[in-house]
């Protein structure tokens, strides 16, 4: 989190708010995003930066896993993908129960 200068405080306020939930690329995970700064230009938001935290939930208790800037602007995954994603994670989980 130095690195990135993100602060603790700074991370939980983009657990309790975040402006996009997605999967995240490891198994069960989920990455949260907020934006670093928004900027209202004619009525429509704006920023530049990001900032990302991959948490996973076990047994009552939540991990945050990693915790990032991005310095830009991501678009959002399409369900296609989305759809992709789950069969193959429903695959994993139910070939790791045998």
């Amino acid at each position: 989190m130095r690195f990135y200068k993100l602060s603790e405080s700074r991370v939980k306020r983009v657990l309790h708010s975040p402006k996009r939930i997605e999967e995240g690329i490891a198994p069960k995970t989920v990455a949260m995003m907020q934006p670093a700064s928004v900027k209202t230009t004619a009525g429509k938001a704006d920023w530049k930066q990001e900032i990302w935290v991959m948490i996973q939930d076990k047994k009552g208790e939540r991990k945050v896993i990693s915790a990032w800037r991005y310095p830009g602007r991501t678009k959002p995954r399409s369900e296609i993908a989305l759809d992709i994603l789950r069969r193959e994670y429903s695959d994993f989980t139910s070939s790791g129960e045998n």
